[in-house]
Formats: structure tokens, sequence, C-alpha cells
């Protein structure tokens, strides 16, 4: 039994090499995020393995588990101590080794294992890590699941179990990418930039994409854990940017950016434009609604207005749910409500079947919207872009705000935008409509502008988003409006990026 861990402890002494160390700020809503050896380390990561493995007993789930980890310099040595920990607390580990979260989500499938988790920082800065875990296929864990682990590990109740055994899987990529590319091939030669930032995706996309006939550009898609040009991140606008210039410069038909664990994927198209993943899945909801009329969708509640709003897909009777923001969150509410596809402005996007199996996939959704230029062959990917209402939107803005606080300045400022909604005063000088608490608060003026201010579940940030039908001129009112309540919290930082 490993001691109970501590939230702090002095690098280079003897403790830090006897006692697990845990930060609990790291357990987050649906996943788990730490920095490496300031907040969590080996010790800590072993604990964390054997407090999976007793709340998978306590679920009554099958203890099989698959697991894999991504490409930064520590996340195989720190599998390998979560492997320890999950093998001691009596579960049958099968690794697939260097993999996207995407995959070792398939080998749940593949190799039937009710159970998975994945270490991976996905796009975070180098020098974080974490794990994503799951015991209900596809569904990953929410903070019911997250709470119990917390309390287990940090608790240090933990119980080990026999039974426990390891299996290495080789070549499983391969059955991951078959499965992918057993679909009838592009009937265009599309060119393609695959941007990877240097994340693991580089090791599988571009070929992948190949397989299915496509002419591929690589851009950044050799493996390098030091991120040298940017993270990962197909909502950082300095990927975007990137890769516009790669797709202006080669006359590509569009480019596709996959994020560090590759279950993401972001798009420009072959102008050079950015089109946020919200557009991308009005798109896509409107190609799917064409050929399965009546369906339904969920989006996060950072997502664009046209997913109610969009005359085609109401033409079509699409239903779209708007729902919490969060891999999680969205995936959970895909399966509970048979909906046909789930898509979150961060990139996230979920195919039920006959799509896909329900998870979060950055290869499929690229795959899906290569597909749906196949469908329409006489127009690019800005055509169906253009063909959109006109709104004004944001960029995922994300200002600093300690993972001690950020919760509580979410709090505040919804009670004082609820506070003006029952006074009947104006915000950004138009009437308030409503606000949708269940994640945040998004609030909707009477024009169609609306802005997001919630709790980011996996940095120590807050989040804000905003959107108008109207105008730019509207959009940034709304903004300025959100930010003059945001500073009225000292605990509220610098952004990352603004308008």
């Amino acid at each position: 039994m490993l001691p109970k861990p501590l939230a702090q402890i002095a690098p280079n002494s003897y403790a830090y090499e006897t006692v697990p160390l845990v930060k609990p700020t790291g357990f987050r809503e649906y996943d788990a995020r730490w920095l490496f050896g300031e907040e969590i380390n080996l010790m800590g990561v072993q604990a964390l393995g054997m407090g999976l493995g007793t709340l998978v007993h306590e679920l009554g789930v099958r203890p099989d588990i698959v697991t894999g980890h991504d490409f930064r310099g520590y996340s195989a040595s720190i599998k390998l101590a979560l492997i320890a920990g999950m093998m001691a607390a009596g579960l049958r580990v099968k690794d697939v080794g260097l993999a996207l979260s995407p995959m070792a989500y398939f080998g749940q499938f593949a190799l039937d294992c009710p159970c998975v988790a994945m270490v991976t920082a996905s796009h975070n800065d180098n020098g974080w890590t974490g794990v994503k875990m799951g015991a209900n296929r596809p569904l990953t864990f929410g903070p019911d699941e997250m709470s119990r682990l917390k309390e287990i590990v940090l608790s240090g109740s933990a119980v080990t179990r026999p039974g426990g055994s390891y299996e290495f899987v080789s070549g499983f990529a391969e059955a991951y990418l078959a499965e992918l590319a057993e679909r009838p091939r592009l009937s265009r030669k599309l060119k393609v930039v695959a941007a990877c930032g240097n994340g693991t995706a580089g090791a599988f996309a571009p070929g992948l994409l190949e397989r299915i006939g496509c002419e591929v550009v690589p851009l950044d898609c050799e493996l390098d854990h030091t991120f040298p040009n940017h993270n990962p991140n197909p909502e950082d606008l300095a990927m975007l940017h990137a890769l516009a210039a790669k797709v202006t410069e080669t006359g590509a038909d569009l480019g596709l950016a996959f994020d560090g664990d590759g279950d993401r994927c972001g798009v420009v198209d072959e102008a050079g434009r950015e089109i946020f993943a919200d557009k991308i899945g009005v798109m896509l909801a409107r190609d799917l609604a064409s050929i399965h009329p009546g369906a339904q969708f969920v989006v996060d509640v950072k997502s664009t207005g046209l997913f109610s709003a969009d005359p085609e897909l109401q033409r079509l009777g699409a239903q779209t749910d708007y729902w919490k923001t969060g891999h999680s969150y969205i995936k959970a509410r895909v399966k509970e409500r048979g909906a046909l596809a789930g898509f979150e402005k961060s990139g996230h996007f979920f195919f039920n079947a006959p799509v896909g199996r329900g998870y979060d996939d950055g290869l499929l959704t690229a795959i899906t919207i290569l597909e749906m230029l196949d469908r329409n062959l006489d127009k690019s990917i800005g055509d169906l872009y253009a063909a959109l209402p006109r709104t004004w939107g944001s960029p995922t803005m994300s200002p600093k705000c300690s993972d001690e606080t950020k919760y509580g300045v979410v709090e505040r400022v919804t009670a004082r935008l609820a506070a003006l909604h029952e006074a009947g005063e104006k915000l950004a000088g138009g009437e308030i409509k409503g606000i949708v608490t269940v994640n945040g608060a998004r609030v909707t003026l009477a024009d169609g502008t609306w802005g997001l201010v919630r709790a980011s579940s996996n940095k120590p940030e807050l989040v804000v988003v905003v959107e108008s039908p109207v105008s730019e001129e509207r959009m940034r009112a709304m903004f300025s409006a959100l930010d003059a309540i945001l500073r009225e919290n000292p605990e509220v930082g610098a952004y990352n990026q603004s308008l």
C-alpha cells in the first residue's frame, strides 16, 4: 500500500522519491491534468492507477483496460507508473503503445476492454500530463466518477487485488487505421494540407489521408515533443495561421489541423480562411441531415446559434440540443439522446452509427469532412461555408484565472447577468432575451447577439466566446460588456488572445 498522497512536496528531496505527490486540482470535471514534476510525481501516477483500479471494481465493471500514451518525452514513463498501479489494483492491462486518444477508444471495442486510460495532456503546453479515463464504452468519466476517483486517491484508500496482468498489443495502430480506411476512396483527388503541430497525429494522419485518396502536403508532422512551432491545438490562431499560409502557398483544396492526441480537427478553406469548428459542425449537420432527415444533434454552449437558427437545418427537420462543454458531457448526451452526431466549438466531434461509434476522433472527423466535399463535387469547402447565414464570431478566448478561484468568478458573473436581466437593464446596448446556465452563463440579446462566460475544465482559465448575427460591431460590443463585468473580479488575468 502506498502512503497517502501529499499536495505539495519539495523537489529533489527524500520525500519526493518516497511519497506520492498529487495536487488535488488536477482532478478536473472529465479528465485529469497536472504539470509533471510540480503537481504530480511518478509515485503519484502509480497512486492514480491504483485508485482507478479500485473505482473500476467499485463500479462492478469487468477489469479489462486498454492504455496508450501520447508523444511527450515523459509520457511513456508516466504510462508505466500508471500501469503498475492499475495492475496492483487487479486490472488486466492491454497496452497499445504510442497512440492517439481515439486509437485507445477504438481499442475498447477491438480488444473487448470496457475500460480505458489514455495518458495524454492533449494540446496543453509541454510539461503537462494527464489521463483520459472511462469504464463504459464509448463514454469517458464525468464529474461523478472523477469526484469519486479523487476521493479514493487523495485519501489513500485504494485497494490492492490479485489478478492484475499486462499485455503489449503490437501493431495495433495499423488495425485502427485499416478500419478508418475501409470505405470507398474519394471520387476526386483533393489536395490537403495536414497540420499536426509536431504532435502525435503526425505519425498517423498524413498516411491515412493518402490511403483514402488525398494528395497530402504535411505541415509540422515530424514528432517533436518540444512543440517548436506552436502547440498542437486547432483552436490556437498561431496553428491556424500557419496552416492557412501553407494552403495558399500550395494551392491546396483545404487544410486540416489535428490536436496533440488526435481527437480534434480544425479546418482552413482553399482561400486560407480559418473556419471555426462550430461552423464546420453546421456544414456537416446540413450534409448529414440531407442523408438522414430529422436527424438529432448535440452541440456545446460555446457553439454558434446557427444550429437552431439555420433555415436549411430547419427545412430538413434537424433538432439540436445545446449542452455542457466538454468531451465527456457531449459524448454522454449524444448517447443519451440517440443523436446522429455531436459537435463542440473546440473541434471535438462525435459520430454515432452509421458514421462512427460515438467517441471523438479527429481523423474520422477529417474523413467525414472530405466525404461531405465528395458529395458536393461542384463545390469547395469555401462554397459550403459561404452558403451559411452570415454571423460574426470570436475565437475561444481564455483569460487566466486560477483553478482555485475560477468557479467562484463564474458564479459571480452569472449572478450579475441574472440581476441585469431581472431588473430589465440592457447589456451591450441590447435587451437581454435570456440566460442559459447549463454550463457557465450564455446570455442572449433580442437581436440574437450572445456571449458566454464559463470556467475551463482542464486549465487555470476562463472561457469567453461572443457571436452576433447582426454585425461585427455588435459582436465587439458584447465582448466589451462581458469583459467589463469580468474585470470587476481581480482574480481574472490577461487573455491568451483577444478581439
